[in-house]
């Protein structure tokens, strides 16, 4: 099988010749692995339009074209810098010796009226040129998936705040509803772009878990993002009935699970399995949802051994990859402080123990 057919093999649920791989960095992380293959870049690819060169030369099984907020994080080295939805950003150094960025400014906490503030221009053509490149120099080979992520809740927040957005869903509902009626004008328009070009997957995500509970109330998720969700997905199926749709949150949000099948979520994202427990998530509803992630990267990847790690990967191959249905990945970005021989060690182990059929060892 070529990496293409091996994913859509496993997120129709069935088994492929291995589980498909996938991983996402940190620019330290990225950057220390290229040294390690031999290429020398101090660019920051993270979150770009067509995705960098790591993953073909690891071997991942589709690649990512990202649009949207998503693309702000790195969106510039300077120290502080605004984002084109008037965000401000700052880098700060953490305790590992890595580089991470903070919103400082949102642009929207004092307004009143949702119409009184403009929208960058997703209709721009220049924005899906890497979809493009991507389709055209890769799409037979390898699955290329949109990715747009920080979609609507996450959107709200970073613009407004996330004091006042959690009282506005409550005390402020019409204002609520208007201003992500409006913010649902950037993932329409893009999602539709992306999906119309050809992408087997379209990546959206509001992080709506924190480790043990949901950030939000089921009853609020229902009342403001599902219907909205459901329409997109929706128009995007229509559009192309093949297209599969992927949903990051991180942290634990099971209440809402059923919800995102029942409008038609197809792969959920990262599923920390500190936060729940892939194996039941695999049980309750692997015949409907594909699961990407698994692999812990709270204390595994960056504290544990080789073999720590390998004996990760191999109980989440063991536990959620038999009949398909399981994209192998780490639980969210590699960071800086992840030594080199962890990172190695999943894809070894995810390439030498994921092969069909999956045996119980």
């Amino acid at each position: 099988m070529n990496h293409r057919e091996r994913l859509l093999t496993a997120i129709n649920h069935e088994e492929p010749d291995r589980v498909p791989i996938c991983a996402w960095y940190t620019p330290e992380a990225e950057n220390a692995v290229l040294r390690h293959l031999g290429v020398e870049s101090d660019r920051t690819e993270t979150y770009k339009a067509a995705g960098g060169p790591l993953p073909i030369l690891m071997d991942h099984d589709f690649l990512i074209s990202w649009v949207g907020p998503c693309t702000s994080y790195y969106a510039d080295p300077a120290d502080e810098y605004t984002d084109e939805w008037g965000i401000g950003w700052k880098w700060f150094k953490n305790a590992a010796g890595g580089s991470y960025t903070e919103m400082v400014r949102r642009p929207l906490e004092d307004i009143v009226d949702p119409s009184d503030f403009s929208m960058p221009d997703f209709t721009e053509e220049d924005r899906y040129g890497g979809a493009r490149r991507l389709i055209a120099e890769c799409g037979n080979e390898y699955g290329i998936m949109g990715g747009c992520a920080c979609t609507l809740f996450e959107l709200a927040w970073y613009l407004r705040g996330m004091e006042k957005v959690l009282m506005d869903m409550v005390t402020n509902k019409d204002f609520m509803n208007a201003y992500l009626d409006k913010l649902m004008t950037w993932i329409d328009e893009a999602g539709t772009r992306m999906v119309g070009l050809g992408v087997d997957i379209i990546w959206i995500g509001d992080d709506f878990g924190t480790q043990d509970r949901m950030m939000i109330s089921p009853q609020l998720f229902r009342e403001f993002f599902k219907p909205r969700y459901a329409r997109l997905f929706s128009k995007w199926k229509a559009i192309n009935p093949q297209v599969k749709i992927a949903f990051h949150s991180d942290g634990n949000i099971y209440p809402i699970i059923p919800d995102l099948i029942e409008v038609g979520l197809d792969i959920l994202n990262p599923v920390q399995p500190k936060a729940m427990d892939p194996a039941r998530l695999k049980k309750s509803y692997g015949d409907h949802l594909t699961f990407w992630g698994t692999v812990d990267i709270q204390e595994v990847l960056p504290f544990g051994t080789p073999e720590d790690v390998a004996n990760e990967v191999r109980l989440r191959l063991r536990t959620v990859g038999k009949g398909g249905g399981l994209i192998i990945s780490p639980a969210h970005n590699i960071q800086s402080e992840v030594p080199l021989r962890n990172i190695l060690a999943f894809y070894e182990t995810a390439k030498t123990y994921g092969r069909y059929p999956i045996r119980d060892q």
